[in-house]
């Protein structure tokens, strides 16, 4: 396009200097100069080069065409002007953090739940252009459908599907049920569009504080719950362990008090006085029939 405007500018001072004096051999070569310059650029401008991850969209005199270019050096008419769409993978982010979305600020989801509710979600829309859908998204939409069609339908299909859930089944036991649910009817609009919905992916769920204040007693309070439990095993457990023990002691004492006669009980007396009067120490031992025997240390002090 420059060397088709710069040779149309260099014809036309060709053609102003046409009859200056001693000025005619340069008007001559202006023109031959201006028209190579013309067929330069109209040469060059038959030829549009696409990169990698892109497809382009022509357009003539404000009308898009239904050819879309590859990727790669593609020849095209000059006089149509070609439009690039970036055909990878793109994702847009609506978070409450101020430096993570793309719009600055907080730009959360606030939802109402099924119990009245306001649960706000931080969200990211993983899409892409559909290649051969190019020209109708740019004939229907335009350049800028990010603004057009991912965010307001990703935000408005969350707020339609989040009345459908209670708050705290929405924070733990029905999120992916949630996350499926708001997949599908955001996939039906973008491809309606001309776009692909690859992924979605809701990266956090935060619940009102008095709920949340409220979770977390709970958990504790199980918590306490499973501790008490095993406290109380625990110490069933020693109970019975005594009970076996006292048991054992119970019945050693039952065999040993059926198995002593008195005869056993005078033997064993007798043994005992006998090691006795073997010791080295001098004593006196009163034998009696009933009572248990007298011992008098009879050794010097």
């Amino acid at each position: 396009m420059l060397f088709l405007v710069l040779g149309v500018v260099i014809l036309i001072v060709s053609f102003s200097i046409k009859n200056t004096p001693n000025l005619g051999s340069a008007s001559r070569v202006g023109k031959l100069v201006g028209i190579g310059f013309i067929a330069l650029g109209i040469v060059l401008s038959c030829f549009v080069q696409i990169d990698a991850g892109q497809v382009g969209v022509k357009k003539l005199f404000g009308k898009v065409q239904p050819e879309v270019l590859n990727s790669g050096l593609n020849f095209v008419n000059p006089l149509v002007t070609v439009e690039r769409l970036d055909v990878r993978t793109q994702n847009y982010t609506m978070s409450g953090q101020t430096d993570e979305g793309h719009k600055t600020g907080d730009d959360a989801i606030r939802v109402l739940t099924s119990d009245g509710l306001e649960v706000t979600i931080d969200l990211t829309v993983l899409y892409r252009v559909i290649p051969s859908e190019a020209p109708k998204l740019i004939r229907e939409t335009g350049a800028d459908y990010e603004d057009k069609i991912v965010r307001p339908i990703s935000r408005t299909r969350i707020r339609d599907n989040a009345v459908y859930y209670e708050a705290v089944a929405l924070y733990s036991t029905k999120r992916d049920e949630f996350q499926s649910r708001i997949f599908k009817g955001i996939e039906t609009d973008f491809k309606n569009r001309g776009l692909l919905l690859e992924n979605l992916l809701v990266r956090n769920i935060t619940l009102p504080a008095t709920v949340k204040s409220t979770i977390e007693q709970k958990i504790q309070a199980e918590q306490e719950s499973q501790k008490m439990q095993f406290i109380l095993a625990k110490e069933r457990q020693e109970a019975d362990r005594k009970r076996v023990e006292a048991q054992g002691i119970a019945d050693y004492q039952k065999i040993i008090s059926e198995s002593l006669t008195d005869k056993q009980l005078q033997y064993e007396q007798i043994k005992a006085m006998k090691e006795m009067a073997q010791s080295q120490n001098a004593k006196i031992i009163m034998m009696g029939s009933k009572n248990a025997p007298v011992i008098l240390d009879a050794k010097e002090k």
